[in-house]
């Protein structure tokens, strides 16, 4: 997730806050903090914590990790997707709107992550270990029970 680079993580938030067109006095109020000390951490004063952070972030409605990476506590781990880049790239969109189009696009992919592991588990429950499937195989056989290529079982008289 490369995120614009600024001087600090107090001049990130204040960006943020103004992109969002919301006062010191509001996002202070959302995040639950004291005017004056966010006023310290976006003139670089103050170093906030990260439950701070946490807090500021649900104020300007952003993702926390942004702020957590911004502010150097920990570092990004994942590469970005095409989509990804493209919309951090976009600068005709507010870092709210980036934001909610992330979390939906995120959202679809664990979706889908989770689906295809429910799918591995029910493909490999259903799976039959080979040498189960060769005994089974013999034992239809002496019966004049096989299968065709396209799975169909089909019967053969046997002769005896």
């Amino acid at each position: 997730m490369e995120l614009p680079k600024v001087g600090s993580i107090g001049e990130y938030i204040r960006d943020q806050r103004k992109q969002a067109k919301i006062s010191l006095r509001q996002l202070a109020t959302q995040a639950g903090v004291s005017n004056p000390y966010l006023s310290q951490i976006e003139r670089g004063l103050r170093k906030p914590s990260a439950e701070i952070l946490n807090q500021i972030a649900k104020g300007l409605r952003i993702s926390s990790q942004a702020l957590y990476v911004q502010a150097g506590l920990i570092e990004d781990r994942e590469p970005d997707s095409d989509v990804l880049a493209a919309v951090r790239a976009d600068g005709t969109l507010t870092e709210r709107q980036r934001q909610v189009l992330i979390d939906i696009y995120e959202s679809f992919r664990k979706e889908n992550r989770a689906e295809a592991q429910a799918e591995a588990g029910r493909t490999s429950q259903n799976a039959r270990p080979e040498s189960e499937t060769s005994e089974v195989d013999a034992v239809l056989a002496e019966e004049g029970v096989t299968s065709s290529s396209n799975g169909r079982i089909k019967t053969e008289p046997k002769e005896g």
